[in-house]
Formats: C-alpha cells, structure tokens, sequence
C-alpha cells in the first residue's frame, strides 16, 4: 500500500510539472512578434546593457539609469524596435531606483508570466519585438491605476515632446 502511494504520488508530480512545461513551450512557440531578428542581428543593433535587458531578460542594477530621474515631456519607446511604449505624464517617482510608470500606451506592452525567482510575477515586453522591459506591481499610486510599471532604464529611449 505505501509503495501504490508513493508511486501515484510520484506519477503525479511529473504529469503536472510535465503539462506546465510543455504550455509554456508551446506558448513561446506560437507568438510572432512584428520585429523579429536572430540573436546575431540584435546583438548588432543595441548596446550590451540593452542586448542583456530586452533580449536575455536581464536586470539592470537600481539607480543606473539615466532616466530614473528624468521628467521632461515626451515618449519612451522601445530601445530596440522604437514602438511608443510609455507617456511622460504617467511616469512617477516609485523610489525603486528603476523608471516607473502607472500605465503603458494601450496595446503596445504585452503582459506575460515569469517564473525566474521561484514565483509567479508580472513580466511587461514590448508587443511589437517582445523585448523584456520589465515586470508589473500592484503597489502603484492608489489615486490612478495602482499599478508600477517597473521598467529598465535600457529598455527604453526618449523622444522628447516637440
């Protein structure tokens, strides 16, 4: 009876992490992104720090950006592809040490799962190239949406409002 336990248990354990694995695989199999390059042509294109942000879904370090601190009126777009992602006037001072924002232009940031620190977490992408920009938090400024669109600084570019 208890070798029957263990091996249903067992059984189950892998038919579940099996099915998630195999979701998430067919998921990033089946999105096509309006921009798409080979790693070499991205690689070419953006700086490190950027290739090592949009496209292996890195982190930059907290203060390092240029544009944590920055409000002039205008537009961030996308670093690699240059899609509008982000208005100035819904840019705030989260004192995360990463630009935020309380919303993105509609449309034009996709919402996706990451499951890179052990838990489910927010993860925001361009929807035009599907550059990582960063990730979603719920303790945003209550008086609008409530929401931190934590973004890299690398992510992004300014275009300055004319």
């Amino acid at each position: 009876m208890k070798n029957l336990i263990i091996v249903l248990f067992v059984g189950v354990l892998f038919s579940c992490e099996s099915n998630a694995q195999n979701k998430k695989a067919k998921k990033e199999i089946e999105k096509k992104y309006k921009v798409e390059r080979t790693k070499e042509e991205w690689k070419k294109k953006l700086t490190s720090m950027q290739f090592y942000v949009l496209r292996e879904a890195g982190t930059e370090r907290p203060g390092t950006s240029e544009l944590n601190k920055f409000y002039e009126k205008g537009t961030y777009v996308c670093a690699a592809c240059e899609t509008p992602l982000y208005e100035s006037e819904h840019k705030y001072d989260s004192r995360s040490g990463w630009p935020s924002f309380d919303r993105a232009i509609k449309e034009n940031v996709e919402l996706d799962v990451d499951y890179k620190i052990g838990y489910a977490r927010t993860e925001l992408k361009c929807n035009t190239c599907g550059g990582h920009l960063g990730h979603s938090f719920d303790d945003g400024p209550v008086k609008t949406t409530g929401k931190r669109h934590c973004i890299n600084g690398a992510a992004l570019k300014f275009i300055a409002e004319k």
